[in-house]
């Protein structure tokens, strides 16, 4: 199953937000490009590789413009040829649709 969540709007988050099973994880990360879900799938990551640091912190720029925009805002680790883009929903401290249409609109930003 194809989900189409690049012309999806992040929504604004609450307490009351629905958080994803292991089964809707599974489903939408399948459909991400070598992203990851931590042990207690409250969480998903990416490390993105670059040849130099400027090339990373522009990148994490870019991440950053697009995250005001959507009005969702990842963790990020930034470093000498990487950045580390880890994503969650702070208000139900687990995963919500938010996470991989963010995920998705930074896939296409590389």
């Amino acid at each position: 199953m194809n989900i189409d969540l690049k012309n999806q709007k992040c929504q604004a988050c609450s307490g009351n937000t629905p958080k994803f099973d292991e089964k809707q994880i599974s489903k939408y990360l399948s459909n991400l490009d070598n992203w990851s879900v931590n042990e207690e799938q409250k969480m998903i990551f990416k490390k993105f590789n670059f040849k130099t640091f400027n090339e990373a912190l522009k990148f994490t720029n870019k991440v950053g413009k697009l995250a005001d925009e959507e009005g969702h805002h990842p963790d990020i680790s930034l470093g000498w040829g990487y950045a580390l883009i880890m994503l969650h929903t702070h208000a139900i401290q687990g995963l919500s649709l938010n996470d991989f249409i963010l995920a998705t609109k930074i896939e296409i930003i590389v």
